[in-house]
């Protein structure tokens, strides 16, 4: 998770999808969201995601793990360029499910879209 998540903060699509399983299920609940299956697919549209979520910050609240499965709650902050990078902060949780390998095999991201909105005005 800690790999993870400093990739994230690096902006290093690259490094993020090292991260996942070949067969990655990155799941959304909220309404912005989009899911996506397979680290291909994944890696094709982090490029955009970082650039639209410039200077994207997850700073990890609390971490529980529990063998092949963990809970990471978050604070993540970012200033979104489709709303005149106006800065966004939001509180989400990811709940993660690890392969044998070590790979993030299924991220499920549980976060308020309306908080966003709000924010954006």
């Amino acid at each position: 998770m800690a790999r993870y998540v400093a990739a994230l903060n690096a902006h290093d699509a690259g490094a993020i999808a090292a991260c996942v399983s070949g067969d990655f299920v990155n799941e959304h609940t909220s309404a912005l969201g989009r899911s996506v299956v397979g680290r291909a697919a994944y890696r094709e549209r982090l490029d955009g995601f970082l650039a639209d979520f410039v200077d994207l910050r997850y700073d990890p609240e609390d971490l529980v793990v529990e063998g092949d499965r963990a809970v990471l709650a978050y604070r993540m902050s970012f200033l979104a360029r489709w709303a005149g990078h106006r800065p966004v902060e939001i509180r989400g949780v990811f709940r993660f499910r690890v392969d044998d390998d070590g790979l993030i095999a299924h991220r499920v991201d549980y976060w308020d879209s309306g908080e966003v909105t709000r924010q954006l005005g």
